[in-house]
């Protein structure tokens, strides 16, 4: 509403075009911040099957709750653009509590160079703090961003899945494995 009396009174005081001009600029900003946390809800992480955030089947929730909490299930979804690259940096910051982090963009359309940027860097502090990081992502459109942002090179070819069991159970035997070998140590 404020929008429409400023651009009235430039109208009147300044001029019409500078006016338009002005109001469609404003506009457009609140227009990405009302998106921006939009897209920010949708991506959540979590480490116990007790959420119901992610759509997880019965089966993926039985095996992220064998983790006991040391696999984080980083699940995005919805177009990803620069406003989500923050959450993401928020929701990954806490990693070196984890065994393995699982990154599901089996939702994900599009990502964008900004977040991009995020998801590599997200990659990078899960590898030096030990973690073992599996990366989930069937659609080939998204893959192919993210080959062309080098960021599934990060990630190896046989820690790449398309579907979310094979991801899970994979962690969930890493995990297992670090258990038994620490037991036997």
């Amino acid at each position: 509403m404020a929008v429409m009396y400023g651009v009235m009174l430039l109208t009147v005081f300044v001029d019409l075009i500078v006016a338009v001009g002005l109001g469609v600029f404003i506009s457009n900003i609140i227009i990405i911040e009302r998106l921006s946390r939009e897209q920010a809800r949708q991506v959540k992480a979590i480490s116990d099957a007790d959420e119901d955030d992610v759509p997880l089947t019965d089966s993926e929730r039985g095996l992220l709750d064998r983790a006991n909490g040391k696999v984080l299930f980083f699940y995005l979804s919805g177009p990803m653009i620069f406003s989500v690259s923050k959450a993401i940096s928020r929701q990954h910051s806490s990693i070196s509590d984890y065994e393995v982090m699982i990154l599901d963009l089996t939702d994900v359309p599009m990502i964008d160079v900004t977040v991009g940027l995020a998801l590599e860097n997200a990659i990078k502090d899960a590898l030096d703090a030990e973690c073992e990081v599996y990366l989930l992502c069937p659609n080939q459109r998204t893959r192919e961003q993210l080959e062309k942002f080098h960021v599934i090179d990060l990630v190896p070819d046989e820690n790449t899945y398309k579907f979310r069991y094979e991801a899970l159970n994979a962690a969930v035997k890493h995990v297992e494995t670090d258990e038994h070998q620490m037991l036997t140590m």
